[in-house]
C-alpha cells in the first residue's frame, strides 16, 4: 500500500522513485544520479507503462518518474491508470518531447508535474520532492505553454480578477507559492498551520476564477498578474 502524497517520508527510508523508461541508458543515468541523493531510493524499472503497472504493487513506489513515449504503454496512458488504479503514486512526466498531447495530455490524466529531460539533476532532484510532497512541478518552457494554452480555456481568459481581490495574508501565500514553495513551507514560513494554507489556496482559486492549483501557480508566475 503506497503513501498518498502530501507529507514527509516516514522515518528510516527515503522518496521511493520507479523508473519508468524504454531506453535501458536513461534508467541506469537516472539510477546512478538518484542513487546518490540523500533521502531518494530507486526501488524499480520499467521498459514500458504495463511492466510499470506490473511493478508497482511489487516495489510500492511514492513518485513514478515517466517517459512519455513508450512502446505498448505510453506515459500518458500510464499516468492515467496509476491515478485510477494506484492514487498514492505521484506520477512525474520526464520527457525529450514539448508537443501539446503528451504535455496537456499528461497533466489532464493526473501528472503531478512535466520536466524536460534537458532539466539540470537538481532540478530534477527537486521536482521529485515536490512531486512527493503534492506540488506541482513544471519545466519552464513547459510552464510557458501552458499558460498559453490557459489563456484560451473557456472562462479563463480575460476571466482572472487581480491582487486587488486578495487579502495581505492570501497576498502573502500567493507570493510562495509563485515560487513554488510547498504548503508546509508557507505554514512555516508564515506561522500557521497547513490547514489555514489550504484554506488560503481555496479562497483565491474562488476569488480570482480558477480551477485548481496549477492554473493557480501559472497565473501568479504571469508578468501581467
Amino acid at each position: 500500500m503506497t503513501r498518498p502524497p502530501g507529507g514527509a517520508p516516514e522515518a528510516g527510508r527515503g522518496i521511493r522513485v520507479l523508473l519508468v523508461d524504454d531506453q535501458d541508458l536513461m534508467r541506469q543515468g537516472l539510477r546512478k544520479l538518484l542513487e546518490v541523493e540523500d533521502g531518494i531510493e530507486v526501488v524499480g524499472e520499467a521498459a514500458d507503462g504495463r511492466q510499470a503497472l506490473a511493478a508497482v504493487p511489487r516495489c510500492a513506489p511514492d513518485v513514478a518518474l515517466v517517459d512519455a513515449r513508450m512502446p505498448r504503454m505510453d506515459g500518458v496512458e500510464l499516468v492515467g491508470r496509476l491515478a485510477g488504479e494506484h492514487p498514492g503514486v505521484a506520477a512525474l512526466v520526464l520527457s525529450t518531447f514539448e508537443e501539446d498531447e503528451y504535455i496537456f495530455g499528461a497533466l489532464r490524466a493526473g501528472a503531478r508535474g512535466y520536466l524536460l529531460k534537458d532539466c539540470s539533476p537538481e532540478e530534477l532532484v527537486a521536482g521529485i520532492r515536490k512531486a512527493y510532497a503534492g506540488e506541482t512541478v513544471l519545466d519552464g518552457p513547459v510552464a510557458t505553454r501552458l499558460v498559453a494554452e490557459l489563456r484560451r480555456w473557456p472562462g479563463t481568459g480575460g476571466g482572472f480578477r487581480g491582487r486587488e481581490s486578495l487579502s495581505e495574508r492570501e497576498l502573502d501565500v500567493a507570493r510562495m507559492i509563485a515560487v513554488g514553495a510547498t504548503n508546509r513551507e508557507i505554514a512555516a514560513r508564515l506561522f500557521i498551520t497547513e490547514g489555514t494554507v489550504k484554506n488560503h489556496v481555496s479562497s483565491m482559486l474562488r476569488k480570482l476564477g480558477l480551477r485548481d492549483r496549477t492554473q493557480l501557480a501559472l497565473h501568479l508566475r504571469d508578468p501581467g498578474w
